[in-house]
């Protein structure tokens, strides 16, 4: 990989790292469905008119690739981490959200997409313990509701990190642009019914309005869009690997935004998540000396 694509995937984390703090801004006023909902329209108008102004064709004669590839991608993990966003601290949903690089490493090899080595392996391992050391994670009521929100996290992380060597194959008969707005009005059809049930109890407040603004047209309609431009160039494991650097932006926006202490933790393990990131990508200074070799 090289480094502007590490670059880029740095950038896409710190993107994406903003959509967990902004969830659980939205979601006790909007309601979980509605913000998935408004999400996906957002992110959806934000890219017909990207698609219109550089006048890129819609690839329908894909639709049920695009269908797979939105409910996988786009409706089930927008779905299930706003109703996560009610009962978890953003650093719990952050954490969780990581095991999708493991879903997405097993999916990949699975598929052939990629090949599963000792230094990904290393990686996926020190990832999880940088994020791990990241997040300073409160007390949480170990009580049904909390179990279920952390295995709904864990659902859309499976679910995305499954839909990445699809989104893989995908680039090579479809533009990025193109797949992103498809996914996306896909998905915003396929969470249309549960959006008109939750609208009667969504409160649109400023600051609820304001986070899905910034979630649509940024953190899924462009993030999406550039996230594919990447998986385009480079493996499925390593386009998964800004989810591994989430956790450092989501801890530091809200540092500087919102006032929350910074856990000692974030320095070490902040260390770990940039070795993990580049074992994981083959951003790799030492892979000279150390070739990554399939694990048996």
């Amino acid at each position: 990989m090289q480094a502007r694509q590490f670059a880029q995937i740095v950038g896409l984390s710190a993107l994406w790292g903003a959509s967990f703090l902004f969830i659980r801004i939205a979601s006790p006023a909007m309601g979980p469905w509605v913000l998935a909902g408004c999400r996906a329209a957002l992110a959806s108008i934000t890219l017909v008119l990207i698609m219109r102004a550089l006048r890129e064709r819609w690839p329908w004669q894909h639709w049920r690739e695009l269908l797979v590839l939105g409910a996988l991608s786009v409706a089930v993990p927008f779905m299930v981490f706003a109703w996560a966003g009610l009962y978890l601290p953003s650093g719990y949903s952050a954490l969780l959200n990581t095991t999708a690089v493991l879903f997405g490493t097993l999916s990949s090899a699975w598929m052939k997409e990629d090949t599963l080595t000792r230094r990904k392996l290393l990686g996926c391992v020190l990832g999880l313990v940088g994020v791990g050391l990241i997040v300073r994670l409160g007390p949480v009521q170990p009580d049904a509701t909390t179990l279920a929100a952390a295995l709904a996290c864990v659902l859309g992380a499976a679910s995305f990190g499954f839909a990445t060597p699809l989104m893989k194959r995908a680039t090579t008969r479809m533009q990025p642009l193109a797949i992103a707005a498809g996914i996306h009005l896909v998905a915003m059809v396929l969470l249309l019914p549960s959006t008109l049930w939750g609208l009667p109890e969504a409160r649109f407040t400023p600051a609820a309005l304001g986070s899905v603004l910034v979630m649509g047209v940024v953190t899924s309609g462009i993030a999406y869009w550039l996230h594919l431009r990447i998986v385009r160039h480079v493996t499925p494991v390593a386009a998964l690997s800004p989810i591994f650097l989430i956790p450092v932006f989501g801890v530091t926006w809200g540092h500087l935004f919102l006032g929350e202490a910074l856990s000692p933790g974030i320095f070490v393990g902040g260390a770990l998540v940039l070795v993990a990131s580049a074992l994981v990508t083959g951003f790799n200074p030492l892979r000279r000396w150390w070739p990554a070799t399939p694990t048996p």
